[in-house]
């Protein structure tokens, strides 16, 4: 696909196909090693970069999740060790490097799809009401404060039920990996 003989377009387009298709993963991926969003956005955005600017070292055909959550661990491991606020989390780096593995092993077993799957099942079986306020929340990124406003109840009526829809979708997730067992 992306010989020496390329063009830089098909190089471009190569590398933003397979960061399109895994760019969720990935974000779930640095979101569960950091847990600060604003701090998983801003490595996320870095290692993105970073994966840009290798991506000639990138062999076609291999597996870009692997290598580009290889370039994010380095990343987040980097961040750590600048960052003040994420040197002193519950997590330290042996921990950090066990969830990679963790992760790495869950992908070569296709864990990640087959829950991805039954979040997408678990999610269309919700009232359209409670799964316009989750995406309000998670897709979207609406503030609680707004979509308390929008959908005319308190925050802490908000608040509320996101702990239960997220209670509820992963007692669904559960129950459908479990079913397929």
């Amino acid at each position: 696909v992306c010989g020496e003989n390329s063009e830089p377009e098909d190089k471009t387009a190569v590398f933003l196909g397979l960061l399109s298709e895994h760019e969720r993963r990935f974000s779930l991926y640095v979101t569960g090693l950091v847990g600060s969003p604003q701090d998983a956005q801003d490595i996320l955005q870095e290692g993105k970069l970073l994966m840009w600017r290798n991506f000639d070292a990138f062999e076609i055909g291999t597996n870009f999740s692997a290598w580009g959550r290889k370039i994010l661990f380095h990343r987040i491991l980097s961040y750590r060790r600048q960052s003040k606020k994420l040197a002193h989390t519950l997590l330290n780096e042996e921990t950090l490097r066990l969830l990679d593995e963790e992760a790495d092993s869950a992908e070569r077993e296709q864990r990640w799809q087959a829950r991805e799957r039954a979040l997408d099942d678990c999610v269309v079986s919700l009232k359209p009401a409670h799964r316009e306020i989750l995406e309000m929340r998670y897709r979207d990124e609406v503030s609680i404060e707004k979509i308390a406003r929008q959908s005319g109840r308190t925050e802490g009526a908000v608040y509320r039920l996101l702990s239960r829809l997220r209670a509820a979708l992963h007692e669904c997730i559960e129950s459908r990996i479990m079913g397929s067992v």
